[in-house]
């Protein structure tokens, strides 16, 4: 007995020695994680129940040059409770009159919102969903309302934000506005205005610690954010809505109309290179036709005749040749290291004019004048077509710009057709922007300006930069030259290839073209057929400048010439332009006052002076018209959605304080 005691004392010890070793254990343990690890476990333990979350700026606005908007931020808000929150008192207190609340706001009754409120503080739901998608209007209303405006500690209310943007003219000119978009974590990518002034438009970012109240449910600590977000500038963009609008459904006609599978045009104001238009639009597999590349900026392809000014440019300022200069077509066709040169009209034109070769675009003309002139020294040519830009990227803010390609005598691939070849716009590549650029040049008389498609960048109604004119070239030419080319360009539509399009109404100037696209290519790559239509309006003034591109007309519509096809475009563009400008005629200014029409307007002055000083009601007012009625009276203007006015966040008769900020909900 005595020897099974000392056994069973032995494994008491050996018990109390092990028990004896874990709490050593345990105690290095917890010395260890209290104040060597400490730190780390605090920190650790810290990001899993409290984290700062970002609160994204609110982008700023995106306007046309008329101050109607193309890009704006929606908020969009979710709100959830927090049922444990208030304490007992405050929530019976305050739940009847809560679900009145909501019920009006929401649309259900009070009685589903008591069950539901009463229903989830009873299952201690900390996060239960109240509503999702509210306008800024409606979070206002909800925040404000019993026991939640006690705050989210107080009252349980938990807001969530999400910003939306939003295009409030739609789907014009989308492609140009663009978008920015996360393609991974932290990572982004974005097209047009949106991307190219990210920088002025994100603003910065706040912060607001928010703790964890359950899996993957997060409920802010306090009211007020560690960081507040700071709004993003406003882009003045150059866009006209009105202009746009008339290029959109100008190119969407004749794209519909000759089936066409994509085609730009871009209008540009002549002195100052703003675009005031420009119109992208694709064809989808089933017919209808959208904004989905910049053609104007992003295709760089050979233009075919509307690269012929530049020879005429060249050789004019060369002095080489003169426009009576005469040229025989030999029966339309001439040849070069056994190609041909061909004109579009059989047979030719007989023996003619530089001038008149330009006119009806005669390429055997064109070809002579560059190729006898140039063929000893093509890079005298060159340079010139050099000088002018074409070689280079005209360096715009949007990303994906065209590549152009012109040959180079010092290339290893220049060769006998090289020239000939350039002189009737193949074997080259540029972008219809390019063109247009150059055009433009012509247009306002020798000086080459880069295209804009920003006027400024603003903080509600300070400039914060203000976007100059930006010369390229001061004198393309001389103006000897440039009145020459004037001539021309203008007879193409009086009297050349473009006279279907001309109108005793209104003058316009330009040059067709026609380029056969992917030929000799010996990839199964179709050949297909590219319409140009590139000038200026008026033709005695120029206006503006504008370029038409329609790649694949449909041959079976009979018609697939630059006239035919893109250059009606230009025409209904340039005619609604003029007649729907104001008349200009002037009026005799009689300078006598009639004392009736004084009073009436002296009375009309100081009743509208009186009205000025309180809000106006705007309810019902397109989205546009109250915009512009709010800011002429010293009012800061959010506006929401799109369409007429529903809800606005000041009431109608307060007084206006200066600076003072309205939300607009459109609908």
């Amino acid at each position: 007995m005595a020897v099974e005691d000392k056994h069973i004392s032995y494994r008491i010890y050996l018990v109390a020695f092990a028990i004896f070793l874990i709490a050593i254990a345990i105690a290095v343990k917890l010395t260890n994680i209290q104040w060597v690890e400490g730190d780390y476990y605090r920190k650790l333990a810290k990001e899993r129940t409290v984290k700062n979350f970002v609160i994204p700026a609110n982008k700023g606005n995106i306007y046309s040059a008329d101050g109607s908007l193309l890009a704006t931020s929606i908020p969009n808000y979710t709100i959830r409770f927090d049922a444990l929150a208030p304490k007992v008192e405050n929530f019976e207190k305050n739940v009847q009159a809560l679900s009145d609340s909501l019920a009006t706001v929401l649309g259900k009754s009070s009685g589903f919102y008591q069950n539901e409120l009463r229903k989830a503080r009873a299952n201690n739901n900390r996060y239960y969903l109240i509503a999702r998608g509210l306008s800024y209007t409606d979070y206002i209303k909800i925040k404000g309302f019993p026991l939640f405006k006690l705050g989210a500690y107080k009252g349980g209310i938990i807001v969530e934000q999400k910003t939306i943007r939003e295009h409030p003219i739609g789907k014009i000119a989308e492609r140009t506005i663009g978008y920015e978009r996360e393609i991974a974590e932290d990572k982004f990518d974005g097209k047009g205005i949106e991307w190219a002034y990210r920088k002025y438009l994100n603003g910065k970012d706040g912060k607001i610690l928010k703790q964890k109240i359950a899996k993957g449910q997060w409920k802010p600590i306090r009211d007020v954010n560690e960081v507040d977000p700071q709004d993003g500038y406003d882009v003045i963009s150059t866009i006209d809505v009105y202009i746009q609008d008339i290029a959109h459904h100008a190119l969407l006609k004749q794209l519909q109309e000759y089936e066409a599978d994509h085609g730009c045009v871009v209008v540009m104001e002549t002195e100052t290179g703003q675009v005031k238009a420009i119109a992208n639009l694709g064809r989808a597999s089933d017919g209808t036709y959208y904004e989905t590349t910049n053609y104007a900026v992003a295709e760089s392809h050979e233009p075919g005749s509307t690269f012929k000014l530049v020879d005429m440019m060249a050789i004019l300022e060369d002095k080489v040749a003169d426009t009576n200069t005469v040229y025989n077509t030999f029966g339309g066709e001439i040849r070069y290291s056994g190609k041909a040169v061909r004109d579009s009209h059989k047979g030719g034109y007989g023996k003619i004019s530089l001038a008149r070769g330009f006119e009806l675009s005669s390429n055997t003309v064109l070809v002579q004048a560059v190729y006898d002139n140039y063929k000893d020294s093509p890079s005298r040519f060159v340079n010139h077509v050099n000088s002018w830009g074409f070689n280079k990227k005209l360096k715009m803010d949007f990303e994906g710009e065209g590549r152009p390609f012109i040959p180079q005598p010092t290339d290893k691939h220049w060769n006998n057709i090289s020239l000939p070849w350039m002189a009737f716009g193949y074997g080259v590549s540029v972008t219809p922007m390019q063109t247009l650029t150059f055009y433009n040049a012509v247009a306002n008389n020798g000086v080459m300006v880069k295209p804009q498609f920003i006027s400024e960048i603003k903080e509600w109604n300070k400039t914060i930069i203000k976007v100059e004119k930006e010369v390229i070239n001061p004198r393309v030419c001389s103006p000897e030259t440039i009145k020459k080319l004037k001539a021309v360009l203008a007879n193409v539509v009086k009297k050349g290839t473009a006279s279907k399009l001309y109108s005793k109404d209104f003058s316009m100037a330009g040059k067709t073209g026609t380029a056969q696209v992917n030929y000799g290519k010996r990839d199964g790559t179709s050949m297909y057929y590219a319409s140009s239509f590139v000038g200026y309006f008026p033709a005695d003034k120029p206006k503006y400048s504008c370029i038409v591109v329609v790649h694949k007309p449909s041959t079976a519509k009979g018609d697939f010439y630059g006239a035919g096809v893109a250059g009606p475009v230009f025409k209904r563009i340039a005619q609604k332009i003029f007649t729907d400008v104001p008349s200009t005629n002037e009026i005799k200014n009689l300078n006598k006052k009639i004392p009736k029409q004084e009073s009436n307007y002296n009375e009309y002055f100081a009743r509208l002076q009186k009205q000025q000083r309180f809000v106006p009601n705007v309810k019902g007012m397109p989205g546009m018209d109250a915009i512009a009625l709010l800011e002429n009276l010293g009012i800061k203007v959010k506006a929401m959605g799109m369409g007429k006015v529903k809800t606005q966040s000041l009431q109608a008769g307060q007084d206006i304080i200066k600076n003072t900020t309205i939300t607009l909900e459109l609908l």
